[in-house]
């Protein structure tokens, strides 16, 4: 029922394919979503896809697209958020990031190889996250800089928990903020459901602030470095084979909201989101996409990931993978923006995800 609900709001609104698409695209859709860390979701929504006047007659323009949602969960979680991604000037300009305020709560299953009896605990945090770049000559490479800024005010935490000791690194709350430069690379036919080509994204934050993560509330730093690269492929008209290789790497002290993850809607499906953090992090996963009938795709998925710290780089001894299948919906047929039913299985884990776009 709720995955028929989403459909027919989306269907209905999403816009016509045509060969001259309008110049702005907006759709108004009730807003229903379905995660492990909310459970059931309901809210609005507006989506607007914008292809800007200086590209007119510019047949490679990427849309751009932007979102303000507000939403309330089944765990009593409020969200109002705007991602955004935009593609200017014959793609010469990309920018992407988002802008929120959350009211949340979330299971803290500890850090690294110190597992605890989940923890249920509540926070209150505004989160800027801006990235700009500009395409490096002629070619499909881009760089520039990045910055976030994220005020993580810890509301409540389990008495008598790990969380609750003042022993965990923003345990009681920390303020973020850290700038880096970034590298992007993108050869995709498509930017919601490419076929063919591969999109890599670098990245390096150099002395992140952590104001009152410490244990008695000063200020720490620490580095991060990163790197999310997917590649795709067409075996046929009515498939693609999907890869995705993700690190994230962590020198310093950082608060343990900030930590290196796995697990979520993107990253492992079956696990919780953070359901596993420690400084460092690498997954690999791939995705078959199958088109079934019309509008009606499905998938099969499947991962491994591991963590680290700064005595070990990597436990490989220790893998973590999760797998499972999906189906897709083609809400919007000019761009192929599909919502995204899932169901992933981990180890002694599971997680039911309707949502919107890919996972990579």
């Amino acid at each position: 029922m709720l995955f028929t609900t989403v459909l027919l709001a989306l269907a209905g609104l999403a816009p016509a394919d045509t060969v001259h698409p309008k110049r702005l695209a907006l759709i108004p859709v009730p807003l229903v979503y379905y995660t492990p860390e909310t459970r059931l979701a309901y809210g609005v929504a507006a989506t607007a896809t914008v292809h800007f006047r200086r590209d007119d007659g510019f047949a490679a323009a990427r849309p751009s697209q932007v979102t303000l949602a507000l939403a309330y969960t089944q765990n009593r979680q409020l969200l109002l958020y705007a991602p955004f991604q935009l593609f200017y000037d014959h793609n010469r300009y990309y920018a992407y990031g988002e802008a929120g305020y959350y009211r949340y709560n979330y299971y803290f299953y500890g850090m690294g190889r110190r597992d605890v009896p989940r923890e249920l605990y509540g926070v209150n945090f505004p989160r800027v996250r801006l990235n700009a770049f500009r395409r490096v000559g002629a070619s499909k490479l881009y760089a520039g800089l990045r910055y976030q800024y994220e005020d993580y005010r810890v509301s409540s935490t389990e008495a008598g928990g790990l969380l609750a000791s003042g022993t965990v690194p923003g345990g009681q709350g920390s303020r973020l903020t850290g700038g880096g430069l970034g590298v992007f690379y993108d050869s995709r036919d498509n930017v919601f459901f490419p076929k063919k080509g591969m999109v890599a994204d670098l990245s390096v934050f150099i002395r992140n602030r952590a104001v009152g993560a410490g244990p008695g509330g000063e200020t720490t730093r620490f580095d991060r470095y990163v790197a999310d690269v997917s590649s795709f492929r067409a075996l046929g008209p009515h498939a693609v084979l999907a890869g995705n290789v993700y690190g994230s790497f962590i020198v310093g002290t950082a608060p343990f909201n900030a930590l290196s993850l796995l697990g979520g809607s993107r990253r492992l499906r079956g696990y919780y989101e953070g359901r596993y953090r420690d400084q460092n992090a690498v997954l690999a996963q791939a995705e078959l996409r199958l088109d079934v009938y019309k509008r009606l795709g499905a998938v099969v998925f499947g991962g491994v990931g591991t963590l680290g710290d700064g005595q070990t780089l990597l436990r490989l001894g220790e893998p973590k993978g999760a797998y499972g299948a999906g189906l897709r919906f083609t809400a919007n047929r000019r761009d192929h923006l599909n919502v995204r039913l899932d169901y992933g299985l981990g180890q002694q884990s599971s997680g039911f995800y309707l949502t919107v776009g890919e996972a990579f």
